[in-house]
């Protein structure tokens, strides 16, 4: 099996831009992606087809088997009982997660309509969270037979040990930051 295209843009190009830049020595503390978590999370609404349909499209971008995730206790206020299907997830490593990552960066995207970017804000220890209002960005998806657009939150997973390491990396990697304002005003 060959190489996918983003790892080797992060082995050729990416590890030594960011041994340059933050000075590194030794190639193993440079920051690398651990692994990329796809999880989405339904209510009471989606009965079991929906539920199906959905683990279908999730394994067609993944490109492996989610995982439903079922309520560990009931809560009567959200009419939700213990063992209920309540979200799916999926954790990519490896190839299926280059390749993954590729398709988000390189075509869905740019497939947000109006898209100027995605927030640059990250959790403190170097990891990144995306929300996606709609799945059917992903070319995957089959959009005549859904019925509900369902979102997503897709998490990058890095070794960097602070933020400013964790955007450096994912800036490299081709994520399209949005621009503040006063960096809009510089370039203009």
């Amino acid at each position: 099996m060959s190489i996918p295209v983003l790892k080797n843009i992060y082995l050729n190009e990416v590890v030594p831009a960011l041994r340059k830049s933050l000075g590194y020595d030794n190639i193993h503390q440079v920051p690398k992606i651990e692994k990329v978590v796809i999880n989405s999370s339904f209510g009471d609404e989606m009965d079991k087809n929906g539920v199906e349909e959905l683990r279908k499209d999730i394994a067609s971008l993944a490109g492996q088997a989610p995982v439903v995730v079922k309520a560990k206790m009931s809560v009567s206020n959200f009419k939700l009982r213990q063992g209920m299907p309540v979200g799916i997830k999926v954790t990519l490593r490896g190839n299926h997660m280059w390749e993954f990552l590729l398709r988000l960066i390189a075509i869905a995207l740019p497939n947000i309509r109006d898209f100027r970017g995605v927030p640059t804000k990250l959790d403190g220890q170097g990891n990144y969270t995306l929300g996606i209002i709609d799945h059917s960005i992903f070319p995957e998806i089959n959009v005549e037979r859904q019925r509900v657009n369902t979102g997503m939150d897709i998490s990058i997973v890095t070794s960097a040990n602070s933020d400013e390491e964790g955007v450096e990396l994912l800036k490299l990697l081709g994520v399209p930051f949005r621009k503040h304002s006063s960096e809009q005003a510089a370039a203009a």
